[in-house]
């Protein structure tokens, strides 16, 4: 029923109907308007049911909760945050281009919409769906992508918010104080809240989880653009998941008065340019990539990082903006085109190359796999941004498993 009335809601906008990725192999300008094609309709394919449902205060029922056996009534308590966060941490930055006439200003006209209703519907304590901010730990990462949201949208999000439920918000962001992290990745949660109440709600911000956040993941750099997750390094995508994304921001936001800004985030620019560079060569010829470490049922928000480089305009030398969205394209269409990665409602089911539900943590339920959105920042782009408008270019693994002359790579030191 939602995918039926999703793609009745989008009926009068022809020029954004579903279409077949591009082939990465072609050159001409007419497939290169297509990537976004493909990249709008896919984006929004996978937020549809999130914001529709929540936008009609019905996520609750609407939603199914797929997770492993005997985690039902805990993973109910933490899911419905997770999709709503999640699901605006990659639809943002298209957001925040604002509405116009175009066929893909109408149609963002309708996510800023859908998704200004949902936040209200969220965080007012007198909604059947009010969220959960405070019980067990879950929520405070959740409610940390619902912040970087709003950081990446200002002015869509936030700037379209009622002056009551902007106060809501901002109390539901506060309420995750109760919840201590873990030394980990997880420090960043904390800071990435509070980055958001300095840009929202100056009086409340507290810089100490900041502060802290950043000190230890800098004692836990390990070199070569790659921080541990904690003291230990994982061999997982949580530098692209959380780590390097959120450090950026944080420090960018909270940072974003002083003279000193871009002294303070340099070095955590050129520690981001090379893991880009590494993200970059993980995406084979196929457009595949390793199923490697923890939480691989975000499929392609593995490739956050190196998207935000590209949002940002902060690409190394190395990687030309249309190569990374020639990769990211081929790599967005093998995780996500699937079978069975939606089910026969339109949403998500846990996988990693379609239904995959063995591969689920104990953490991981329907909510946890909107994180794949994060994987579409470019879209933040606009549509003649060189990065969407330059002809498609053959990737790195691309070129060198086809015989052709391609760059060294070298690590920083």
């Amino acid at each position: 029923m939602i995918r039926r009335n999703f793609l009745k809601g989008l009926s009068s906008l022809s020029a954004i109907s579903l279409l077949k990725p591009t082939d990465v192999a072609a050159s001409t300008p007419e497939l290169v308007i297509n990537d976004r094609t493909y990249w709008i309709e896919m984006l929004t394919r996978i937020s549809f049911p999130v914001l529709d449902a929540l936008s009609k205060n019905k996520l609750k029922e609407s939603m199914p909760v797929e997770c492993i056996a005997g985690a039902l009534e805990g993973r109910k308590k933490v899911t419905y945050l997770e999709a709503l966060g999640r699901t605006l941490a990659g639809l943002a930055p298209w957001l925040e281009l604002g509405p116009d006439n175009t066929e893909e200003g109408k149609k963002r006209k309708q996510f800023i919409e859908l998704s200004i209703s949902s936040i209200k519907n969220a965080v007012d304590p007198s909604s059947g769906s009010f969220m959960n901010f405070t019980e067990e730990k879950q929520p405070l990462v959740d409610a940390a992508f619902l912040a970087h949201a709003l950081i990446r949208a200002p002015k869509q999000l936030w700037g379209n918010l009622d002056g009551t439920t902007k106060q809501q918000l901002v109390n539901a962001l506060i309420s995750t104080r109760v919840i201590k992290p873990y030394p980990s990745n997880w420090l960043l949660f904390s800071a990435m809240v509070e980055a958001a109440l300095f840009k929202f709600s100056r009086k409340d911000y507290d810089p100490t989880p900041v502060d802290y956040a950043i000190a230890q993941h800098e004692a836990w750099y390990k070199g070569d653009g790659v921080y541990g997750d904690g003291p230990e390094l994982h061999v997982d995508y949580y530098n692209s998941f959380v780590i390097q994304p959120m450090i950026l921001d944080v420090l960018a936001t909270v940072n974003e008065n002083s003279p000193k800004r871009n002294e303070i985030i340099a070095p955590y620019e050129i520690r981001s340019k090379r893991y880009a560079e590494i993200q970059e060569r993980l995406i084979s010829p196929e457009g595949t990539f390793p199923p490697t470490g923890r939480s691989i049922a975000y499929r392609c928000g593995a490739f956050q990082l190196l998207g935000q480089m590209a949002l940002q305009k902060k690409l190394p030398d190395s990687l030309p903006s249309e190569q990374v969205r020639s990769a990211m394209t081929g790599m967005i269409k093998k995780s996500l085109e699937a079978p069975n990665t939606f089910d026969k409602d339109g949403w998500l089911t846990i996988g990693f190359c379609g239904h995959q539900p063995e591969i689920g943590e104990t953490y991981i339920s329907t909510g946890s796999l909107y994180l794949c959105t994060v994987a579409f920042l470019p879209l933040g782009l606009p549509a003649d941004d060189p990065f969407w408008s330059n002809p498609l270019m053959e990737w790195t693994s691309k070129k060198a498993y086809s015989g052709k002359s391609f760059p060294i790579d070298k690590a920083i030191h």
